[in-house]
C-alpha cells in the first residue's frame, strides 16, 4: 500500500471512475484509469482506500480528513 498513489488517485478521478477501475481488475481487465501498484491485490488496494477517502470527502470532510480517516481505520485494524 502506497499512501501516495491513493492519494493521487483520490484526487484526480470521481467515486464512478474509482468503481470502473474496481469492477475491471475483478474482471481481471484493464482499468480505463492508470492505477500503480506491484501486482492486482496492490492495485485493488488504492482503488478500494481512494474510493473511501473519496466517500468521506463527498460527507464534508477536508481531504486531509479524510486521509487521516483512512489512515486511522487501517491502524485500528491491524492492532
Amino acid at each position: 500500500m502506497k499512501l501516495p498513489e491513493i492519494k493521487r488517485l483520490a484526487q484526480s478521478h470521481t467515486l464512478e471512475q474509482l468503481k470502473k477501475a474496481e469492477q475491471a481488475l475483478y474482471e481481471e481487465q484493464v482499468p480505463e484509469i492508470e492505477i500503480n501498484g506491484e501486482d492486482e491485490g496492490e492495485k485493488l488496494t488504492h482503488i478500494l482506500a481512494a474510493q473511501d477517502i473519496v466517500q468521506n470527502l463527498e460527507k464534508g470532510l477536508s481531504f486531509n480528513e479524510a486521509v487521516r480517516a483512512y489512515s486511522q481505520r487501517v491502524r485500528n485494524s491491524i492492532s
